[in-house]
């Protein structure tokens, strides 16, 4: 299935339907953050996501689909994954924002999401 690829401001404007996603900026990247956590970060050079994952996920993404997704790092229980934004479209990116977001971000207030 070919999927159209998500543009960097609508990456961008994704983050909006999560709650409190904090943006810092480095030198080539953008870190987002949730209480201080981080779950992801954007290289606009490169059109790529890195989004903090289990490590069954990172595993089972990259051997499925190596042209979207590679190996950024491991740390922990957690598999990091560099997602290609050209070639994703916004729906799973989304899903996979959210479960980065999630992993993260407290219980509370995962729940207080959830609920809607």
């Amino acid at each position: 299935m070919w999927a159209m690829g998500v543009s960097i401001g609508e990456f961008l404007k994704m983050l909006d339907e999560l709650p409190e996603v904090e943006q810092g900026h480095g030198d080539s990247w953008i870190s987002l953050k949730v209480r201080g956590k981080g779950f992801g970060y954007l290289w606009e050079k490169t059109a790529t996501v890195g989004l903090k994952a289990t490590i069954e996920e990172q595993i089972a993404m990259v051997a499925e689909r190596p042209e979207v997704f590679e190996v950024q790092f491991t740390a922990g229980r957690f598999g990091w994954v560099v997602v290609h934004l050209g070639k994703i479209d916004s729906e799973e990116l989304f899903e996979l924002v959210t479960e980065a977001w999630c992993l993260t971000a407290p219980r509370q207030l995962v729940d207080a999401h959830e609920a809607g």
